[in-house]
């Protein structure tokens, strides 16, 4: 993405209210739930998948710890920080935008859904690309950002979910 794309996005999602609410549901409320889902997932494991639940608990575990720590070891900037406008939420956190963090637990969440029950997992990976697109249009994040993320947690996901 480059300095126009960027402004394009925010100068969007700014002045275009409709929009605005539709990207800050995705932006904000879309994370949380899948969030909420995903100790409730972990709860259906124990009672009824018990050979899985601690697989279920380390693979994300995993993909969170690795990606936090190479988000902090490459330390690359975002996008309002490189092209000096505010992102459409005003996000000020400084560096660490490779991996989007966000993308990346989305996406592992959903490969642990999808390696429970297939029609959920499935659900659960489009809203995470719902996610995955938000930090884009927000400002947050550039493209090789969340397309790190997304790539950290299916090569994971299939690697410890499938193939394992």
């Amino acid at each position: 993405m480059n300095k126009r794309i960027f402004e394009r996005y925010v100068t969007f999602f700014t002045e275009n209210l409709p929009a605005r609410y539709t990207l800050h549901f995705i932006y904000n409320i879309l994370p949380l739930s899948m969030f909420v889902a995903y100790p409730a997932l972990l709860v259906y494991a124990f009672f009824w998948q018990r050979g899985d639940f601690l697989k279920l608990v380390l693979v994300p575990l995993g993909v969170f710890i690795f990606v936090t720590v190479l988000r902090i070891t490459v330390n690359e900037e975002r996008p309002y920080e490189k092209y000096g406008k505010p992102s459409v939420f005003n996000k000020q956190t400084k560096g660490k935008s490779f991996p989007s963090r966000h993308t990346a637990s989305a996406f592992i969440i959903a490969m642990a859904f999808l390696y429970v029950n297939i029609p959920i997992g499935i659900a659960a990976l489009f809203v995470a690309l719902l996610i995955e697109m938000s930090r884009i249009f927000a400002g947050a994040h550039f493209v090789h950002d969340v397309v790190g993320g997304w790539l950290i947690s299916t090569v994971a996901g299939t690697v410890f979910f499938f193939l394992l």
